[in-house]
């Protein structure tokens, strides 16, 4: 019996051992991977950053490119995470853009954009915005790509279209960008208006005019498809 637990104490302490590990080699690979990129990220200086050995990287990641694959991942799985069930079809627009919105806004509302590793994720970010991977597209098409398709699909609802057109992407893109704006350009923000984003409440406006921009926006589509008609 003592054995026995013994060996399951092993097997847990080891397993703890394992995730942290793999969460130092995350962390400092995206540290290193947004100061110098994919190509001159050193594997060796990343573990040695992270107190591992050079063999973890193989271990947990397989290589090289699956390390910044998870990488790039991470700050994705976060933010979608966040997006729930905002495309229920029993929820009226203006509460479906709320959620959509929301998941954009609640890491400036709670501060998360003083933490070092979000700034090295929108740093990362914006380095495949210049120089995009092949890693960081494959990750855009097989994670991204169904999320921004349900965004697609719940404005088709509300303008009354029955299938995705050109009209309806860029009306999405139009939504997206303007509450995604507010985490990409937060530095650029506080020097053209200081402490408009300061504190919970002030985001909280912040959210209740972007939602009812948004509806404006769906508004105008419709106009223009009944127009159209």
């Amino acid at each position: 019996m003592k054995i026995n637990q013994a060996l399951d104490s092993d097997q847990s302490g080891s397993l703890e051992r394992g995730v942290r590990a793999r969460e130092r080699l995350l962390q400092e690979a995206m540290r290193i991977f947004a100061d110098k990129g994919f190509a001159q990220a050193s594997t060796r200086e990343i573990c040695q950053a992270a107190g591992t050995n050079v063999a973890s990287i193989h271990y947990y990641f397989g290589d090289k490119a699956g390390l910044y694959r998870a990488v790039l991942l991470r700050p994705i799985e976060a933010l979608t995470s966040e997006f729930a069930n905002f495309d229920d079809p029993a929820l009226p627009l203006e509460e479906a853009l709320r959620c959509l919105m929301t998941a954009f806004l609640c890491p400036i509302s709670m501060g998360v954009h003083t933490d070092a590793g979000a700034e090295c994720g929108m740093k990362l970010h914006l380095r495949e915005m210049v120089e995009p991977s092949a890693a960081y597209k494959e990750v855009i098409a097989q994670y991204i790509q169904p999320h921004h398709q349900r965004v697609v699909m719940l404005l088709a609802r509300h303008v009354g279209a029955t299938e995705a057109d050109d009209a309806l992407h860029h009306l999405a893109f139009a939504l997206l960008a303007m509450v995604h704006d507010y985490s990409l350009s937060r530095e650029f923000m506080n020097v053209l208006a200081p402490a408009l984003l300061d504190g919970d409440e002030a985001v909280r406006q912040v959210l209740n005019r972007l939602v009812g921009y948004g509806v404006a926006l769906v508004a105008h589509e419709r106009g223009v498809r009944a127009a159209a008609n």
